[in-house]
This record gives structure tokens, sequence and C-alpha cells, in this order.
């Protein structure tokens, strides 16, 4: 199914080849219909107006783009056009949002898009989702796919006891959970926690941070999954169980209710220290990297 490049964007101004074009343009309106081509995109945090882990987000683009049609991707040209776009539209002035890359081998547009940041009450109390039961397939190489933009945004239109879902988790064949529709999963089971394996899921840019704040919290990673009566089994016979979810729009949330079952994963401890490390982190990069 094609797709267009420019989707869902914020702002008067992007940046088209090089070029600045205005909203109304010509250029802009072509960009607004499906493309034919291989449609490959980054989307990146930026927090106080600077791009959160920027460097990983070009390196995985570039290897979306050698996955499929591996032709030559200049990531330090797309880091510098992007910080060029902020600065010149204002935005490297405290701006909290997104921005997309979106590449084709003819093509790159760099524009802000919208974003869902979470409010604070999502990280006190835990976000409520819905499961969709879908395999991924290369889930590592980041292009849209219509059939799974599709199922995903008709689970988004359902509801639970707590009305419509923050985020969608995804089952496999086996009923097993091992991902977020725009996130990583992890399930705390006690002192560790456990994790789909690599090939099942989306290597997250802000997994691999998370996995540094899980080390410096003392917890444990294991590679495993849970259907979602043994996640409940646990939690009855006295386990400590919590579910957060990671990602670049939203960082570290927890899951207060899956479906209609309900965990109390905000008041867990390791999640909190797990989330701490992970804040305090970002905001040394961020002072590190202001334009």
């Amino acid at each position: 199914m094609a797709y267009p490049m420019l989707e869902s964007p914020l702002g008067d101004k992007y940046l088209y080849d090089g070029k600045f074009i205005d909203r109304d343009s010509i250029e802009a309106k072509e960009i607004s219909v499906p493309t034919e081509e291989v449609t490959y995109y980054e989307t990146i945090r930026i927090k106080d107006g600077v791009m959160l882990y920027s460097e990983d987000h070009l390196a995985r683009l570039d290897k979306s783009v050698q996955g499929i049609e591996a032709f030559d991707v200049d990531v330090n040209k797309i880091g510098d056009d992007c910080r060029m776009f902020l600065k010149e539209t204002g935005y490297a002035n405290g701006y909290n949002g997104n921005l997309r890359i979106v590449l084709t081998k003819s093509h790159l547009l760099v524009h802000i898009c919208e974003a869902n940041i979470p409010t604070q009450e999502k990280f006190d109390n835990g976000i409520n989702s819905l499961t969709l039961k879908w395999e991924r397939v290369a889930p590592n190489i980041k292009v849209f796919r219509g059939d799974y933009k599709q199922a995903v945004a008709d689970t988004f239109a359902r509801e639970n006891s707590d009305g419509h879902p923050y985020e969608i988790v995804l089952c496999d064949n086996e009923g097993k959970y091992y991902e977020g529709s725009k996130s990583n999963l992890f399930v705390i089971v006690d002192d560790k926690v456990y994790s789909a394996p690599d090939e099942k899921i989306l290597l997250g840019i802000t997994r691999n941070r998370v996995m540094n704040s899980l080390k410096n919290s003392g917890a444990e990673l294991v590679i495993g999954t849970f259907t979602m009566d043994e996640m409940v089994k646990l939690r009855d016979e006295g386990h400590k169980v919590a579910l957060f979810v990671s990602s670049t729009p939203f960082d570290i949330l927890p899951i207060r209710r899956i479906d209609d079952v309900v965990f109390d994963s905000a008041s867990n401890e390791l999640l909190k220290k797990i989330s701490s490390d992970y804040v305090a982190a970002a905001d040394k990069y961020i002072s590190e990297h202001r334009i």
C-alpha cells in the first residue's frame, strides 16, 4: 500500500531535499499524496529543543535502507539538515515534540509531526491499553506497512472500561505478549525484567537506553514472554508483577490496564528506579547536545 511522504505535519515550513517549503506550497501538496517509492522513516523526540539520541535514530534509518534497497545514506548530512531545520524554524528554542525524517531513494523530508506526549497523570498512574493479535514482519526495518497500520488504527478505535487505549499491546499466535504498537514492552516479575527475543521486536532507541537503566537499577534482564493468564497467575500468587512500555514519544510508561485486566505497575519500586535513572541520563544528554 502506498503512503505519502508528508503525514500528520505540524508547523508552517518543512525541509524538502535541503530547501524550505511552505505548508501551502505546490511541493507540499505533491508529497501529501501517496508515493510508490519505498518510504523509510524515523521519528525523533525533541526535548527542550534537542533531538534525543539522534545518532541512534540515523544509524537505524541507514540500517532500514540497507535491508531493502541498499542505497547510500549520508547520515551526517541528514543530521546537519535536521539541526539546521530546528534552528532556522525556532524549534531549537525549548520545543518539546517530535521530528520526523522521511527518506526515499529520491527524496528527503524533515518536518515536525504530531506528538502524543503523555500527561504527568499517565506517568503517575499508568496507561490504558488493548490487545492486538499480530505477528510483525521484519520489525527492525522501518517502512510504512499498510495492513499493520490499519489493524492498529482499528484497535485504537475500540474501548474498554477505561475508554480508548493510549497504546496497543501485541501478542503472537500463542497469546504471548511481546511488543507495543509503537513501543517496546517489558514485564517485571519481582527483581527480573522480561523482554521478548530481539528477532520479534523493533530494537528501539529508547529500549537501548532502558537496558542501561536496568543495569544501573540492579535488575536482571531475562529473555521471555508471557500470556495474560500466566501474568495474572503470577500476580495472584503474590509475585510483584508490573508492565511498562518504552518509546521515543513517551520514554517509559507503566501499564495500568490491558483490556480489562488491571496491574499496579506504577507503584512498583523497581520500575520507579529504572524510570528515575532513565530520566537522569536523558537530561544529561540534553545538556550536552544543545544547538
